[in-house]
């Protein structure tokens, strides 16, 4: 059977139409992901840069373990809390200028902590960065949504998490360079560590003002062809969620599907940032010797296994249509990798952290698939914000968590176990995650789950 003229044609649009999309998405992902992937790199870098402080930080000014944890914590708190106005603001009035403007205010106030001489100064100034840096993650996720289409966003997502292992595989050594000069400019090393980091956020803010395209409608740089197939491609998605999704952040956040994806996130933020946070000090003391530049360059290794198996794990997940057990696999790594670095010899304690931080590397790029599909528009800004505000709490009860096991037992191990328990609690919900994603109401899926 032939195709006629009409229908040949048709064909052959259809196929350029296609090569003007995946030209689009290439050039988009080369342009806007390492910028994004930089941002997020110096984000995650800030949150857990006290984490190699710790010790050094502790012994100068006094600050007790309690009141460390309780500051390392509290910045998720108010960061929780700024995150749905911020990236509804993100939303009116374009991802170029707010993003440049959340990353120079926290580089500033980051810069700030090299004044932090007591348990109030420190908790004050944490508390304050937390509102600062709020809506960034929330906001880059949004707009990757406005530039790239459902079919290659887990591997964009994946991509886009690098920025986390990358911050622990050069940020450590480099922090930990930074605590070993000591002295310096009459300064102590952790001074050195936020005045440097802290000033580079600034300069990186200021250039996003100049770099960043709002939609791909507006990118100049990218051929007119391209910019339509792109925007076409994008807006069809769009339509799609507006039939089978969410777009009103009213109706979406009064939906308890929401929430479920947002209880999901919650405990997987507890075990990534309860790593990051004590990861150093946990490689510390395998290796019996204080955090510097050797153990910042041994705990790179646990997150340069994160990112191999963040390059090709997530998206293997999307295509093989298999995210959900995927998902699990992450989860029990993480669970089950913690356990048993609280027992093993130090080289098998450092080899049971790569399957944690590999799970946790995984564990949220194929998670954020599920409502990035689901909600568009103003439901997406508001809904990320919402699930990541109530994942950012995480952060907050990680430290405060894992101390209290450990002052309640007296055994070390026992915070390990309460961040591992997170991680199972997870893997559970998540059971259940693609039924709960489905386009009926929860409470049906609930009766289903019952029968």
């Amino acid at each position: 059977m032939t195709m006629n003229n009409g229908q040949a044609h048709l064909a052959g649009r259809d196929r350029s139409d296609r090569a003007s999309l995946d030209r689009a998405i290439s050039r988009a992902k080369w342009r806007i992901l390492p910028f994004l992937i930089l941002m997020y790199l110096l984000a995650y870098l800030d949150r857990v840069n006290i984490g190699f402080a710790k010790q050094s930080y502790q012994a100068t000014t006094g600050v007790t373990e309690a009141a460390f944890a309780f500051g390392a914590g509290v910045f998720f708190l108010t960061y929780a809390l700024f995150e749905l106005p911020s990236n509804l603001m993100l939303h009116k009035v374009g991802a170029r200028r707010w993003l440049a403007r959340i990353m120079v205010t926290w580089g500033i106030i980051s810069g700030l902590m090299m004044f932090a001489y007591n348990d109030t100064t420190f908790s004050l100034i944490r508390v304050v960065l937390g509102a600062a840096e709020a809506g960034l993650f929330p906001g880059a996720i949004l707009y990757l949504t406005l530039w790239f289409p459902k079919e290659v966003r887990g591997k964009i997502l994946a991509i886009f998490y690098f920025g986390s292992p990358l911050a622990l595989i050069f940020g450590g050594p480099i922090s930990g360079l930074f605590l070993d000069m000591d002295g310096l400019f009459g300064l102590h090393g952790w001074q050195l560590m936020f005045l440097i980091e802290g000033g580079i956020t600034v300069l990186v803010g200021i250039w996003a003002y100049f770099y960043l395209t709002d939609t791909p409608a507006e990118a100049k740089w990218m051929p007119a062809d391209e910019r339509q197939a792109l925007t076409a491609a994008l807006a069809a998605e769009q339509s799609e969620k507006a039939h089978s999704g969410e777009i009103d952040f009213a109706r979406a956040v009064r939906n308890p599907r929401l929430f479920y994806f947002a209880a999901i996130y919650f405990l997987i933020q507890i075990t990534g940032l309860g790593v990051a946070f004590y990861l150093p000090t946990q490689v510390a003391a395998l290796l019996g010797v204080k955090v510097g530049l050797l153990v910042g360059c041994i705990s790179a290794i646990p997150w340069i296994c994160a990112l191999i198996a963040g390059f090709f794990y997530p998206d293997w997940a999307v295509r093989s249509g298999r995210r959900q057990i995927c998902l699990l696999f992450s989860l029990a790594a993480i669970a089950l990798g913690l356990v048993a670095s609280a027992h093993a010899s130090p080289a098998l304690a450092i080899a049971a952290l790569c399957f944690v931080t590999m799970g946790i590397m995984t564990a949220q790029p194929i998670f954020w698939t599920f409502p990035t599909q689901y909600l568009g528009g103003a439901a997406a800004a508001g809904g990320f914000a919402v699930i990541n505000s109530l994942g950012a709490l995480g952060g907050f009860v990680a430290p405060n968590v894992r101390t209290g096991a450990i002052t309640w037992s007296g055994i070390e191990a026992y915070g390990l176990y309460a961040i591992a328990a997170a991680a199972f609690l997870a893997f559970v919900l998540v059971l259940f995650i693609k039924r709960v994603s489905d386009s009926q109401p929860l409470s049906a899926t609930i009766s289903s789950v019952r029968t």
